[in-house]
């Protein structure tokens, strides 16, 4: 192994998922209904059109609440995006520092904004990588393999050389098929304990 690519939330950060849920539930909306909803059409999508960077705040909340409606229910966008901001994970940010010791690390994440975008409440977290992807940025999200492609490029790994941590299989998947080593993150200890396994040296 030669790097370490990490997801930001759900890796990085808690899911942001746990959140939808309780938004879910306090809206009295259906269980699942904003998975559901970032998942139709999920290349075209308001979602998808603002994690690459195509349609700015206001455009997203439009199209993003117009399909809420065309779904059956009613939303507000701009709620939806506060829903974003994870905790962060100690343990798996001690994990990240350890893995830059010996190894070149990336991060690779669909995002809505760019870190760049003012001070940033993660700044010591994001310094621990080499390289930062952002679809917001970059104009590609996971799990395109342009996205995958781009970090190999800018680290000057080869796929087979890096290990890869996601929460979501659809995104893992890219990356495996290229020759990473992918890790998914359903459990944050044992995420951390199997990259141990294939580093080869302690992370906590």
């Amino acid at each position: 192994m030669r790097a370490a690519l990490f997801d930001f939330g759900g890796v990085i950060l808690t899911s942001p998922f746990e959140a939808f849920a309780r938004y879910e539930a306090e809206r009295g909306l259906p269980d699942g209904f904003l998975r559901r909803l970032n998942a139709t059409n999920p290349d075209d999508n308001a979602w998808a059109r603002l994690e690459r960077g195509h349609v700015d705040l206001d455009g997203f909340c439009e199209r993003y609440e117009a399909e809420a409606l065309a779904a059956g229910h009613a939303l507000r966008g701009a709620e939806v995006l506060e829903l974003l901001h994870g905790d962060l994970r100690p343990e798996m940010v001690e994990a990240v520092r350890r893995c830059r010791e010996r190894l070149s690390t990336a991060l690779l994440t669909n995002n809505v904004t760019g870190f760049g975008a003012g001070a940033h409440p993660y700044a010591d977290v994001l310094a621990l990588f080499d390289v930062i992807v952002e679809s917001s940025q970059v104009g590609v999200r996971k799990p395109d393999p342009r996205f995958y492609e781009l970090a190999c490029e800018r680290l000057g790994v080869a796929p087979e050389h890096a290990v890869f941590l996601d929460d979501l299989g659809i995104n893992l998947k890219p990356a495996r098929a290229m020759g990473m080593i992918t890790i998914k993150v359903t459990d944050p200890a044992q995420a951390i304990a199997d990259l141990e396994s294939v580093v080869g040296f302690p992370l906590s």
